[in-house]
């Protein structure tokens, strides 16, 4: 219950409207309440006495009570409605919200499909709680407790049955609550399996039927999709003997009233109209009790949703600014002071270890080494994408650390190997990198990029729409567009990871020789093709999360069988990238 009063926090301005549908709820259940006592009462003194004028009093106060019980629960559902969407809509907006303060870190406790079912399925379990259960969870309580306490006003005899019922419907309903709580939680996590076989279908469906692994693909599916089915199914299975395992004990109570009040009758003892008066009551309270049950197992689903939720919400960032953080950034020189890291802190072995590493303000660094052996995770820790598990990244001699990570960030920009392209036009996409920026920057920009003459070669120029993903243009044009994108923004640091592996080796050279001219920026490059990094400033070998060698190209040439031996294989061996 906890997890659920916590995101019941989230209502804010609409907690007004929680609190007048509760109220209204109960003012419902109150005209329904006093409608079998003018029932009563019309049977003995208006029918049994053939008084016309008190019957028509009587149903006249009946048809008052029952509209005005009508009125009420309608404007109820107007008000629940309001809260229970408000409610769920706060909730995913602090759910967005939070995630993207997330660093990588968090990220990679989550899924995505995870992430996507807490954000969509579990916030419409919150919303359907509230919707389908907040009118019984305060109905019924009501209704129960007046019910009684109207029925042992009429008959303290015949209400001592309740005390028979009441204990045998709890049991049935403890039963079934702890049966199918645990359920839930495996149904959502089912959901979350199905989620991310359809989205990682959808990401690389080009992949998918490059390779003819259709068949594969709905295999996949087919299962998390039949694994979902039969957990719902036996979850289900056991949620329906709510309903008729109360409406058995429900007939069983009226039979007993019916048998008990009808000797009473006989032996002048009861009304017939106390009878059908105290029968109004027992159906109210007995229903309530359905109602109760029923709300019961909303509130165990909505506890697994709740609790889903509020480990998104209460995911604390493990990158976080300090009180102090240092807006201004005099100087982009780069150290790397006995760095070591590590994904999670109960990963055996590090990442990275012992890197000691200066890059010189405005310098070209290359960065070379196989698959694996930690250069993107290198480049990452610069911008505290990850913080360090070990030791310090100073820029401009301070530790990065100290830095308020958007004045870090917004100097610092890393052009990916497999850059993500947004639906929306090509001057949409580029202003990505400044948002205010100008047709004339974004031109500049494209310039800069090679990116000119293949842009304007579209019928609609900057204007083009491109598709979710930028898949309708090629890798080598998406590289050149990421690369536009993040040199509008005037970085200090730039770093390109593999960002040039899908253009040819001319387009490479045009570039690299377009990028030499932008003299006050750090330019990184980061890549497994020697011809890449071979014409920098300073190269750095990396080997299984180590340094191996650093220097110039001739020094490592000399000096480094790595080099040496990468060098032989692509260049002096006829491999030009």
């Amino acid at each position: 219950m906890r997890d659920l009063r916590y995101i019941f926090s989230y209502l804010g301005k609409y907690r007004k409207d929680l609190y007048i549908a509760i109220f209204l709820i109960f003012i419902e259940t109150c005209f329904e309440l006093v409608i079998p006592m003018l029932m009563a009462s019309l049977i003995d003194d208006g029918v049994a006495k053939a008084d016309v004028s008190f019957m028509l009093r009587d149903g006249l106060l009946m048809i008052i009570c029952a509209l005005l019980a009508l009125f009420t629960g309608l404007t109820y559902a107007r008000f629940s409605s309001r809260a229970a969407y408000g409610l769920g809509a706060n909730i995913r907006e602090a759910e967005y919200r939070r995630i993207q303060s997330f660093s990588f870190s968090n990220i990679d406790r989550f899924s995505s499909g995870s992430l996507i079912t807490r954000l969509t399925s579990d916030a419409t379990i919150i919303q359907n709680a509230i919707i389908g259960g907040l009118r019984p969870l305060v109905r019924s309580p009501v209704m129960l407790f007046l019910g009684i306490f109207f029925s042992f006003q009429m008959n303290d005899d015949l209400a001592l049955i309740f005390l028979v019922v009441a204990p045998a419907l709890g049991l049935m309903l403890f039963f079934i609550i702890k049966t199918i709580a645990p359920r839930y939680e495996i149904t959502q996590k089912a959901l979350d399996k199905l989620n991310e076989v359809v989205e990682e279908n959808l990401r690389a469906i080009r992949t998918v039927k490059a390779f003819v692994t259709e068949d594969e693909e709905k295999k996949k599916f087919y299962a998390a999709n039949d694994k979902l089915r039969d957990i719902t199914v036996n979850t289900t299975r056991i949620a329906v003997l709510n309903l008729p395992a109360f409406q058995s004990v429900m007939y069983i109570t009226i039979v007993m009233i019916m048998l008990f009040g009808g000797r009473m009758i006989l032996s002048g003892s009861l009304t017939v109209g106390a009878l059908t008066g105290f029968l109004s009551y027992v159906l109210q309270v007995l229903n309530s009790l359905v109602m109760f049950s029923n709300v019961f197992l909303l509130l165990s689903r909505s506890l697994t949703s709740s609790h889903r939720i509020m480990e998104v919400l209460k995911e604390e960032s493990t990158i976080k600014n300090r009180d102090d953080a240092e807006k201004n950034i005099d100087r982009y020189d780069i150290a790397f002071e006995d760095v070591y890291f590590k994904y999670s802190e109960s990963a055996k072995e590090y990442t990275l270890s012992d890197i000691n590493l200066k890059i010189e303000e405005g310098s070209t660094v290359g960065i070379l080494g196989q698959t694996g052996s930690g250069k993107s995770t290198l480049v990452q820790l610069i911008s505290r994408l990850y913080d360090v598990s070990k030791g310090s990244i100073k820029i401009g001699g301070r530790d990065i650390r100290e830095y308020d990570i958007t004045a870090l960030r917004e100097n610092i920009v890393t052009v990916l190997q497999k850059n993500t392209l947004f639906s929306g036009s090509i001057r949409d996409n580029i202003r990505w990198g400044k948002m205010d920026a100008s047709d004339e920057e974004i031109i500049n920009a494209l310039k800069k990029a090679d990116a000119y003459s293949f842009v304007m070669g579209f019928p609609q120029d900057l204007s083009t729409d491109l598709e979710q993903g930028g898949v309708n243009v090629s890798g080598g044009q998406k590289q050149r567009l990421a690369i536009a994108r993040a040199l509008i923004k005037n970085p200090r640091i730039i770093i390109f990871d593999d960002s040039l592996s899908a253009v040819d080796t001319k387009t490479e050279m045009t570039i690299r020789a377009i990028l030499k001219q932008i003299e006050n920026a750090t330019k990184i490059f980061i890549s497994q093709r020697i011809s890449t990094v071979m014409n920098s400033d300073m190269i750095v070998v990396l080997d299984n999360g180590r340094i191996a060698d650093i220097g110039n190209h001739d020094e490592l040439i000399r000096n480094s069988s790595i080099y040496r031996e990468i060098y032989s294989s692509q260049l002096k061996g006829g491999f030009n990238g």
